[in-house]
């Protein structure tokens, strides 16, 4: 399959990432996407670590206060009817 990059910029940006890692383009493609879904991963991860926290604080309020996941949805449905 062969692939056709009509974009001037993509074309020269590959073809530098190419020349860089010392690869041919098709290589070249597969480490840059590669490389952009671990990054993409390693954010997801960040931030998911980040609200941790946040959703556990929550959760024990939900608790403490004997509220329940449908509780919550009524709450949120009530909330957009208003829009």
């Amino acid at each position: 399959m062969a692939i056709h990059v009509q974009d001037p910029e993509a074309d020269r940006l590959l073809r530098e990432f190419a020349k860089r890692r010392k690869v041919g383009l098709t290589t070249a493609i597969k480490i840059a996407v590669r490389e952009a879904d671990e990054a993409a991963g390693r954010q997801a991860d960040e931030v998911r670590r980040s609200v941790e926290p946040l959703v556990a604080e929550v959760r024990a309020a939900m608790r403490k206060n004997k509220v329940s996941a449908g509780d919550v949805r009524r709450f949120a449905d009530e909330g957009w009817d208003g829009l």
